[in-house]
């Protein structure tokens, strides 16, 4: 199957992407369509022959979880609509604990690294067998950037996906600024990972910009692309002639004609890596054993399910993680402080961000005071749902401790919080007398 060169499909672009020329294909967030109709931006140019992939960000299925029911139909709804070749998610974790380790779940709102190693894999690929069984189309998975590295990993990089793909057949999504961003944060080579790795696999490329900051390198989708990502890029072009390669940007929108030349920036990367002399065949590293003898091939283990207490071993695991990073437990034996804390504050600015976009109301209502207000909030209060249960958490507690010195912000507030967090929405003449009640005193 042959993509060709895409875009990723947001709202905010949705008329720079229209208007791009030599585009084949698009890629949208999942969560973010509608499981019965689509955006407008969407239906016209899938009528002009672009194809659209749904990019799932929330399944989790490297959790210690079997993926949730609802989840994979809400994704395999999105696949039957859009009549898309296939979907994607992510080699990650989002939440934690539960069930499984008699804890208070918590949500990450953000993706996580899995730990590489034998039960780690073990549970991920029972969960990518439960995840393909329900989706109509074939699923590829993405390799994810990290700010923090797991102590006695027991595989690499390549090691890790090259067992998943053997054991389970998936296909690979492989961002090469992912790889790049473990080069810088946990030095990782991105070249031995692509000679490990089975690049026939690959079913196509992600490509997107980032920043370094005092030593870490931030996965952004919010900068331009740099010249060390073109690099991993020439390097993976220099290997397999990939069947598609998509331009990520999730922030900081640049006008179209910067798209267009990132795009053809990305097109000549690829023109001069695959020129014949730079064409080269590495053999590909195999995977150390698992035990004496005994090495954990696709054969005897392929469709078996986890081993016993993989799931819960990984449970506890993740759970400490999350729970040091979300919730301000202490970190767990073997990991880095300092890239801790680092992460820590980056989902709590996610979070933070991601609820100004879902409820943009509050920092209107709010406003300069909004961001420490809710990074305040965000210290004291793990997330536990999704992010609009995370923007009525964050109301509700400003309004139970004392609420907004300003009068008429409090009572924006209230009126915003009832709206929402009632059974159901106030009616259209509720609204309207509200608003007009709010003109008369001056809102």
């Amino acid at each position: 199957m042959k993509l060709g060169i895409g875009i990723g499909w947001r709202p905010e672009i949705a008329a720079e992407v229209e208007a791009l020329t030599g585009i084949d294909w698009v890629e949208a967030v999942a969560e973010n369509l509608c499981a019965d109709h689509l955006p407008g931006s969407l239906v016209r140019l899938r009528e002009r022959g672009v194809t659209v992939v749904p990019h799932g960000v929330s399944l989790g299925l490297g959790g210690a979880d079997r993926p949730d029911a609802g989840r994979l139909a809400s994704l395999a709804a999105r696949a039957e609509l859009l009549g898309t070749p296939l979907v994607t998610e992510h080699i990650a974790f989002v939440r934690a604990g539960g069930p499984l380790t008699a804890t208070p779940r918590l949500e990450a709102g953000h993706l996580l690294p899995v730990p590489r190693t034998w039960d780690a894999l073990e549970v991920l690929c029972e969960n990518v067998r439960i995840a393909q069984d329900s989706l109509p189309v074939p699923l590829a998975l993405e390799n994810i950037a990290a700010l923090i590295s797991w102590p006695d990993e027991e595989l690499t990089e390549g090691q890790f996906l090259a067992e998943l793909v053997e054991r389970t057949g998936v296909r690979l999504l492989i961002d090469v600024a992912n790889l790049h961003t473990n080069h810088v944060n946990r030095g990782e080579d991105p070249a031995k990972a692509l000679d490990e790795l089975p690049v026939e696999a690959i079913a196509y490329v992600h490509v997107a910009g980032g920043v370094e900051k005092d030593g870490v390198w931030h996965d952004t989708h919010a900068h331009p692309v740099t010249a060390p990502v073109l690099d991993v890029l020439a390097e993976l072009r220099s290997r397999v002639d990939p069947p598609g390669v998509l331009l990520e940007r999730d922030d900081a929108f640049p006008p179209g004609a910067e798209l267009a030349a990132e795009l053809e920036t990305i097109r000549g990367t690829l023109r001069a890596a695959g020129q014949p002399e730079t064409i080269r065949v590495t053999p590909r590293a195999a995977a150390p054993a698992s035990g004496a003898g005994n090495s954990r091939g696709a054969g005897p283990l392929a469709g078996k399910p986890a081993a016993p207490g993989a799931r819960d071993r990984t449970a506890v695991a993740q759970t400490a993680l999350l729970s040091s990073l979300v919730a301000g437990t202490p970190a767990p034996e073997g990991f880095d402080h300092r890239r801790l804390r680092v992460q820590s504050r980056a989902l709590a600015a996610k979070r933070a961000d991601v609820v100004a976009k879902v409820a943009p109301e509050l920092p209107q209502i709010l406003g300069d005071g909004y961001r420490a207000a809710f990074l305040d909030y965000a210290r004291a209060r793990p997330m536990s749902g999704g992010y609009r249960r995370d923007a009525l958490d964050f109301a509700e507690r400003i309004l139970i401790s004392g609420g907004l010195a300003d009068p008429v912000a409090q009572r924006r507030l209230t009126h915003w919080w009832e709206d929402r967090s009632g059974p159901r929405p106030p009616r259209r003449t509720a609204r309207l007398v509200r608003a007009a009640r709010a003109v008369l005193v001056g809102k």
